[in-house]
């Protein structure tokens, strides 16, 4: 009997129609898993649209003008960040596609190791991410941190609440006006922002909210008028502020209480752990492929080693239901499985992963998230994560002691 007919059995698991197109779909499942009404980004989903973006992708003038914000022609990054967070585009596919002049190229190959660095600290220091670092700022309170009466801030949030997606410069923009302009908390901003970013994931955003309040580096970062004006000119000219600017200076230099170290900031003694199975782990004969949220695409190790068996994708219901997040997230995913199934036989399901792992022997890409932990027993096969850079047991209490071992 075949795995697919053996899931039909079960009443209890929710099959999705592929066949439907995207509204149909969302609006027949996910109506009301989401925080908003359907909102499609004009980034697509799927292998396919990562292929040519990373095709289209000039890196000259990257270090100029990665950090451009408006007018949007004027930009120069790259827009691979939802490609490579959910494994589209592996890190050392994109590294290694990329060339250009040596100055661009330097700087993009820096942010693929950033991705990397966010990765790897996640993947060690688990759920204690989610609270300060190594310094004391505003962690949890229950206000809201942007001005939108702020051209500046509400361009740039309403970027973010249609297309999820935005240029660095604006996130540190939006993190810094929260916390250390407004002095909400940054857990709940940075909960935004992985509500409705297509490159959403904890690692990069905790990591980035961290970094950029001052949790993570003891300085943190603030943004003014001069620097709007830099990289969005025109901007501010339009704004109903303009002539009584809430951030006409930059603010003023804070001096953070650095907190008692984190015992895995040093030293890793098991990276192993951190790393997850260097080789494949193969525990009984895999029936078919089971593909997680962190690696959807054609390159993931599991699904190239099966080309032969069927393919299953769990929508997580349960976190769903708590995560609410934006539409332009799910119409992201479901593009992206709309994409393997015309060359994959994929069954996709809306449900809890952890019931559907144990109805069959499914081979997996091991996952450097913690959500993993719970359920990798579960799977007849592991299959290595992809990383840039393994693992080491050294320093990550920053990006350059990082550096240094990798």
């Amino acid at each position: 009997m075949g795995i697919y007919k053996q899931l039909a059995q079960f009443t209890a698991y929710m099959e999705l129609d592929l066949t439907l197109d995207i509204e149909s779909i969302y609006k027949q499942h996910f109506d009301d898993l989401t925080l908003d009404d359907l909102v499609v980004s004009p980034i697509e989903g799927g292998q396919t649209a990562a292929d040519r973006a990373l095709r289209e992708f000039k890196v000259a003038g990257y270090a100029q003008n990665r950090s451009q914000v408006y007018p949007e022609s004027t930009r120069g990054a790259s827009v691979l960040s939802p490609y490579i967070r959910h494994n589209l585009l592996p890190l050392q596919r994109v590294w290694n596609a990329v060339g250009g002049p040596s100055k661009d190229v330097s700087k993009f190959q820096d942010e693929l190791l950033w991705q990397e660095y966010a990765r790897h600290l996640y993947a060690r220091l688990g759920k204690d991410l989610f609270e300060n670092f190594r310094f004391s700022v505003p962690w949890k309170s229950e206000g809201y941190g942007w001005r939108r009466e702020m051209l500046c801030v509400d361009t740039v949030v309403n970027e973010l609440e249609t297309k999820g997606w935005l240029v660095n410069q604006t996130r540190m923009w939006l993190a810094s006006e929260w916390t250390v302009l407004n002095g909400e908390g940054w857990l709940s901003g940075q909960e935004i922002f992985y509500q409705h970013l297509l490159d959403g994931s904890r690692a990069a955003n905790l990591a980035g909210w961290q970094w950029t309040v001052g949790s993570g580096t003891g300085r943190p970062y603030g943004y003014s008028r001069w620097q709007v004006n830099k990289r969005a000119p025109g901007l501010c000219s339009k704004c109903p502020l303009n002539k009584n600017c809430p951030i006409e200076n930059f603010p003023e230099e804070a001096q953070l209480e650095r907190l008692e170290k984190h015992p895995l900031t040093e030293h890793d003694p098991n990276p192993s752990l951190t790393q997850g199975p260097k080789d494949v782990v193969t525990r009984e004969q895999p029936e078919a492929v089971f593909l997680t949220i962190e690696s959807m695409g054609d390159a993931d190790p599991a699904l190239q080693a099966h080309p032969e068996l069927p393919v299953v994708f769990v929508f997580n219901k349960p976190a769903l239901e708590k995560l609410q997040l934006s539409s332009k997230r799910i119409v992201f995913y479901l593009q992206t499985l709309k994409d393997l199934a015309q060359r994959r036989d994929l069954k996709v399901f809306l449900d809890d992963p952890k019931e559907v792992i144990r109805t069959k022997n499914f081979a997996v890409t091991w996952a450097p998230v913690p959500s993993f932990q719970n359920i990798q027993a579960d799977f007849a096969e592991l299959h290595p994560w992809p990383w840039l850079r393994k693992p080491h047991s050294g320093s990550i209490r920053s990006f350059s002691a990082w550096r240094q071992n990798v």
